[in-house]
C-alpha cells in the first residue's frame, strides 16, 4: 500500500507539472498564431487606409481617380464588375471586408464614399503567415513537446526529492511495531513540514509508549500487591474450614469462592501485563469438558449461594487448542460475569466445533453494548447501571483476541449470550 501511495503521488505531481506546461505552450501558441495574423490583417488595412485617403484627396481637389501605389490593390469605380469570385462571396457576406476567393485568392475591401467606388486588395501573393502556416504550428508543436519533456522529467525529479522523506517516514513508521515505537524520527529529517510531522510523531510516540509503560507497570504492581492478601485469606479460610464449628462453613465457603474469584481476576490481569504480542494457540489440543467441570466445582459455592442453576452441553469429545490457564481465565470471567448479571437463576455453557459460548437469562444489555460486541470491534461500554458489564468483557476480550479469539455479545429471547470463538474455525476440532 505504501508503494502504490508513493506511486500515485509521484504521478500526480509530474501531471502537473506536464499538464500546466502544456496549457501554458498551448496558450503561448495561440496568442502567437493570433498575433501574427493579426499584424498581417493590419498591414494590409492599413495599406488600404493610406490609398483610400490619396484617392479622396484627389477627388476632394477636382482630379479624377488616381492608380494605385501598391500593386495589390486594384480601384473599382461605381458601377464596374468585380471578379466572379469576389462577386459570389460578397453576396453570401454583403457586411464582411475581408472574403476568401477561389483558387486560394484572398481580398480585403475598402469603401470610398461618396461615389460608390471600392478599393480590393488581392493579398494571396503577399501573405507571409498564411503558406508558412503548417511550419509555424509543427514548430510550436516541436517546442511544446520538448517543453512538456521537460516539464515531465523536472515533475519526476522533483517527485522523488519531495516525496523520498515522506516515503521513508511512512516505512519507519509501517515497520514500527507497538513495544518499539520511533521516537527520534526528528533527527532524521530537515526543517519543513516532513520534519514537523516526523517530529509529531516521535512525541506521540513517546507518549504511546510512556502510557502503556505505565499501564503495564500498574497492573503489574497492583497484581503482585493483591497477590499476597489474596493468599494469606485463602490460607484463613481453609484453616477455618478445618474447625469443628458448622455453622461458618456457609459463610466460609462464599468467602473461598469470592477470593478464588479475585484470584482469577489477578491471574487476567497479569496475563494482559505480561503480554507482548499476539501468541498462537497451543497445539496440543485438550478435551474441554473436564476443564469445565473443575471450573464449575471451584465457583460451586457462590453457584449455590446465588441460586443459579447451571446447564452444561458439551460434547465428551469436544477439544479446543487452548492453554489449560487460559480456558480457566476466560470461562471464569464469563461465568463470574453471568452470575453477576444473571436474573433468571439459569446460566448455559454449550459449544460445538465452531465456538463456545455462555448465556444467562436476563434483561437486554444496553443497546450500545450489543451493537460494539456483536460486531466483534473494539473495547466494551459500560452503562451506567452495570456493575462490570462492558468493562469486564473488554477485559476478556483482550486477552482473547492476543491468541486468536473473538468474543461477541447477543441477545435473544430474553437470554444474553456470549460467543466465543476462533478467528478460523478450522482452529476448533472435535474429535
Amino acid at each position: 500500500m505504501t508503494r502504490r501511495y508513493r506511486a500515485r503521488l509521484q504521478r500526480r505531481l509530474m501531471l502537473a507539472f506536464t499538464g500546466y506546461t502544456l496549457l501554458v505552450s498551448a496558450v503561448f501558441a495561440l496568442f502567437a498564431m493570433a498575433f501574427v495574423y493579426v499584424v498581417e490583417d493590419h498591414f494590409f488595412n492599413t495599406a488600404l487606409e493610406h490609398e483610400a485617403q490619396r484617392q479622396q484627396a484627389s477627388r476632394a481637389a477636382g482630379g479624377d481617380w488616381l492608380v494605385p501605389q501598391q500593386s495589390f490593390i486594384r480601384l473599382y469605380r461605381p458601377g464596374e464588375a468585380w471578379p466572379e469570385d469576389l462577386s459570389e462571396a460578397r453576396q453570401h457576406e454583403p457586411r464582411a471586408h475581408e472574403l476568401a476567393g477561389r483558387e486560394g485568392r484572398h481580398y480585403h475591401l475598402k469603401s470610398l464614399p461618396p461615389e460608390g467606388a471600392w478599393l480590393v486588395a488581392e493579398v494571396s501573393g503577399e501573405l507571409v503567415v498564411r503558406p508558412m502556416r503548417r511550419e509555424l504550428l509543427l514548430w510550436l508543436g516541436l517546442w511544446s513537446a520538448g517543453l512538456a519533456l521537460l516539464a515531465l522529467a523536472l515533475g519526476w525529479w522533483l517527485a522523488r526529492r519531495t516525496s523520498a522523506p515522506l516515503r521513508r517516514l511512512a516505512l519507519t513508521v509501517a515497520q514500527s511495531e507497538p513495544t518499539r515505537l520511533p521516537t527520534d524520527l526528528a533527527q532524521q529529517y530537515g526543517d519543513d513540514e516532513v520534519g514537523l510531522l516526523a517530529a509529531h510523531l516521535a512525541r506521540l510516540n513517546q507518549r504511546t509508549q510512556d502510557f502503556i509503560a505505565r499501564e503495564q507497570a500498574f497492573t503489574r504492581d497492583a497484581s503482585h500487591e493483591l497477590r499476597t492478601p489474596l493468599a494469606v485469606l485463602g490460607l484463613a479460610c481453609e484453616e477455618l474450614q478445618r474447625r469443628p464449628d458448622a455453622s461458618l462453613r456457609p459463610a466460609l465457603a462464599t468467602m473461598s469462592a469470592a477470593i478464588w474469584q479475585l484470584q482469577q481476576t489477578v491471574d487476567l490481569l497479569m496475563a494482559l501485563a505480561r503480554e507482548e504480542g499476539p501468541p498462537t494457540l497451543a497445539a496440543p489440543e485438550l478435551p474441554l469438558l473436564p476443564q469445565v467441570e473443575q471450573l464449575v466445582l471451584a465457583m460451586a459455592p457462590l453457584l449455590d449461594r446465588q441460586g443459579i442453576a447451571l446447564e452444561i452441553a458439551l460434547p465428551a469429545t469436544l477439544t479446543r487448542p487452548w492453554p489449560p490457564a487460559l480456558t480457566r481465565l476466560l470461562l471464569s470471567n464469563l461465568l463470574a460475569n453471568a452470575i453477576s448479571h444473571g436474573s433468571g437463576g439459569r446460566i448455559r455453557l454449550e459449544a460445538d466445533a465452531q465456538q463456545l459460548r455462555l448465556g444467562n437469562a436476563s434483561a437486554p444489555p444496553p443497546a450500545a453494548v450489543l451493537q460494539v460486541h456483536a460486531a466483534g470491534r473494539g473495547a466494551g461500554l459500560k452503562s451506567e447501571a452495570s456493575s462490570g458489564l462492558g468493562l469486564g468483557l473488554s477485559i476478556v476480550r483482550r486477552l482473547a483476541e492476543r491468541h486468536g479469539l473473538q468474543l461477541r455479545l447477543g441477545h435473544e429471547a430474553g437470554w444474553t449470550w456470549v460467543g466465543l470463538h476462533a478467528r478460523s474455525s478450522d482452529d476448533f476440532t472435535s474429535s
